[in-house]
């Protein structure tokens, strides 16, 4: 069969974009996983962090789902919801939309350009749950707010939280961005561990001044990325929380691949949503041939790319002056 596929990304996060929509694809499972699995893959295949499948929704004006690198679902990502937002979007003609996600129907919208005519879209980022359970973590507690975890860190304190993806994030200083830290902490409880079964995102956040941050992250079933969406608005909401920034208000999130904004809405005493603003960035189409029978083989048809990547560019190194000169430099 051939599929058409849009390569595509926000904050440098990258995605195959394939529309089962309007072509009309009936991929099984299996077939989801190891197109993932084989085109994901950067040494042999195109490359890319993930796939987001476009599907029809009886309930909204489309239905996103995404698979990661090594074939996992993730049950949400913001920055692949900004690119999906955009091309059901433009495909609709419609400012605003509502697209089905595997735990929530999420609002996105056209929004006012991030950074010199770059195209960028307000996602809506929720539910956020602080409960354990529903990450899951195996702790004797029911949430854990800025506290210490002695099985993996004597020194660093961290807030769990689902959006529904889960995280595990710390605020940190420039020592601990530039060490080894992130990276055992993140191999340690995304490999056979008892406190997260299931695995967990675990970022590092580092304040830069009131209404700016710096956010990494080790996303599970991935690794390092440029960045991740939900784990940008949940550090945002813990920065929040501890009262670096406030409720409401424009915040700036640096990443390595940019920079995107994030407002922190709350509803009440436990209950937020977070906006997550920042750009949704085609890099080309192209046409594979590939066949369910031969999920590890597929032919490159034809490519063509857009002509929106050098504007990006811009962003990306005005966000990379930003980070190296406040956080590299200064560890």
């Amino acid at each position: 069969m051939n599929l058409n596929l849009i390569k595509c990304h926000g904050s440098g996060n990258d995605f195959l974009l394939i529309d089962e929509m309007t072509h009309g694809y009936d991929f099984t499972e299996d077939a989801r996983q190891n197109l993932a699995i084989t085109l994901c893959e950067r040494k042999e295949g195109i490359g890319a962090d993930g796939i987001l499948f476009v599907l029809k929704s009886s309930t909204c004006d489309a239905k996103m789902r995404v698979f990661n690198a090594d074939g996992s679902e993730a049950s949400m990502c913001g920055n692949g919801l900004r690119c999906v937002g955009r091309y059901v979007c433009e495909r609709l003609n419609k400012p605003s939309i509502v697209i089905e996600t595997m735990k929530a129907d999420l609002r996105v919208s056209s929004a006012p350009s991030i950074y010199e005519n770059i195209p960028t879209y307000n996602v809506e980022i929720s539910p956020v749950l602080f409960a354990l359970d529903k990450l899951p973590m195996n702790l004797d507690r029911s949430s854990l707010i800025n506290e210490s975890i002695p099985e993996i860190s004597d020194l660093l304190t961290f807030t769990a939280l689902a959006v529904p993806n889960p995280h595990l994030i710390s605020i940190v200083n420039t020592e601990n961005i530039v060490s080894n830290e992130q990276k055992r902490i993140a191999e340690t409880v995304n490999g056979p561990n008892n406190l997260f079964p299931d695995g967990v995102n675990v970022s590092f956040v580092h304040p830069l001044k009131e209404g700016a941050i710096y956010v990494r992250t080790f996303e599970r079933g991935v690794g390092f990325t440029n960045a991740c969406g939900t784990a940008m608005s949940a550090s945002t909401l813990v920065s929040c929380l501890l009262q670096q920034n406030e409720f409401g208000k424009e915040i700036d999130v640096y990443n390595n691949g940019g920079k995107v904004r994030v407002i922190v809405n709350r509803k009440g005493e436990d209950l937020f949503y977070m906006e997550l603003i920042g750009n949704a960035t085609y890099l080309y189409q192209s046409q594979i041939e590939w066949s369910p029978s031969q999920p590890l083989e597929y032919k490159i048809l034809s490519h063509d790319d857009f002509a929106e990547e050098e504007e990006y560019q811009l962003l990306q190194s005005h966000a990379k002056t930003v980070v190296n000169s406040t956080v590299f430099h200064s560890a």
